[in-house]
């Protein structure tokens, strides 16, 4: 059982290919990073909103990871343990570039509630979504992206982007409320 009380299913083959990756096998390595790429990469363009850019960093967090391997415990799968290294090298990326909207500037709110009738009976299709959450400020599409497509909760996101439970709840409600302008807007 994990520390969050969720169980966690551990994949034989994929932990024989991390023992082999720990020993230097680079078809090992090669079929690691062919299992986990596409989810990567996925996670990290949502971070980024750039596919150039996305694949720099997933290619980062993939040379990292394979560096710092023998880390690697088996606490938690190998997939949550390289999402957490493309998620932190993401960040990282923004942080350099400077363009993160500062979190914290937004003010810290008590826990906002949905209102009934929010978002109305209006089906989007998916490709629509995507563009709308690319158009977001990065900081609520990152909380956004960390929430509604990664499964973290608010605990989680205020832990990986070092901000209060409370700010993570602000972004998250407020990117979902900008996410809804844009897609009436469309």
């Amino acid at each position: 059982m994990a520390e969050n009380g969720k169980s966690v299913t551990f994949i034989p083959r994929h932990l024989d290919l991390v023992e082999a990756c720990k020993r230097g096998d680079q078809k090992a390595q090669f079929e690691l990073y062919r299992l986990y790429n596409a989810a990567m990469y996925n996670t990290t363009l949502r971070i980024v909103g750039d596919s150039d850019d996305a694949e720099d960093v997933m290619q980062e967090a993939f040379l990292k990871a394979f560096t710092k391997l023998d880390s690697y415990r088996g606490e938690v799968s190998i997939g949550a343990w390289l999402k957490r290294i493309v998620i932190n090298k993401a960040l990282d990326f923004l942080r350099l570039k400077k363009e993160k909207l500062s979190l914290e500037e937004a003010g810290e709110i008590g826990e906002i509630v949905d209102e009934p009738g929010d978002t109305g009976d209006v089906e989007y299709k998916a490709e629509e979504i995507k563009k709308a959450i690319y158009k977001l400020p990065e900081g609520y599409r990152i909380v956004l992206s960390l929430i509604l497509l990664e499964g973290y909760d608010h605990d989680e996101v205020s832990t990986i982007l070092n901000i209060s439970n409370a700010t993570s709840r602000t972004q998250y409600h407020r990117a979902k409320k900008k996410l809804i302008e844009l897609l009436k807007r469309n």
